[in-house]
């Protein structure tokens, strides 16, 4: 039995039931619901989460990108910097990364003014964080694997010149 095909089908919809995912993948439910079991024991499952399209709620909701260049001294890893910045309610995810700079944050907030205070207030100030450079998401097309949209397909044919 594969926990990849389990683990695959989970992050297709978290709500497929045991049975549901037995019957696509020839398992039996019992096998299922012990491999879950384990994944979330073992802290592979760390969580279910809905995955919300924000532009149609009229609520505002601002969310933004925010690249961070650090300077590391002997005391201090990236380990440690990434507790401290994961510990902010505002963060909705903190990722190393290689390339231009070390971290990408994704924060959210209630305002474009409430997201750039906290950057600038409990961000920045971080003694070892040199830099910061904030995107604002405009709209999101795709998330998590979910492609957003009016749910009508486009039937104009292309054109080329």
């Amino acid at each position: 039995m594969s926990e990849r095909e389990v683990l695959e089908l989970l992050r297709e919809n978290a709500r497929y039931s045991a049975d549901d995912i037995a019957r696509m993948t020839d398992l039996e439910e019992r096998e299922v619901e012990e491999t879950i079991q384990e994944l979330e024991a073992a802290g592979v499952v760390r969580g279910y989460q809905a995955v919300v399209d924000w532009d149609k709620l009229e609520d505002e909701r601002v969310r933004a990108e925010v690249e961070l260049n650090v300077h590391l001294d002997r005391e201090t890893g990236y380990g440690e910097i990434a507790e401290r910045l994961a510990r902010f309610p505002e963060v909705t995810a903190l990722r190393l990364v290689s390339g231009d700079y070390d971290f990408d944050m994704e924060v959210e907030g209630e305002s474009i003014r409430e997201v750039s205070q906290f950057v600038s207030e409990k961000v920045a100030p971080v003694p070892e964080i040199t830099q910061t450079v904030t995107h604002y998401v405009m709209t999101s097309y795709k998330e998590n694997g979910i492609e957003f949209g009016d749910g009508e397909e486009d039937d104009r044919l292309s054109f080329s010149p």
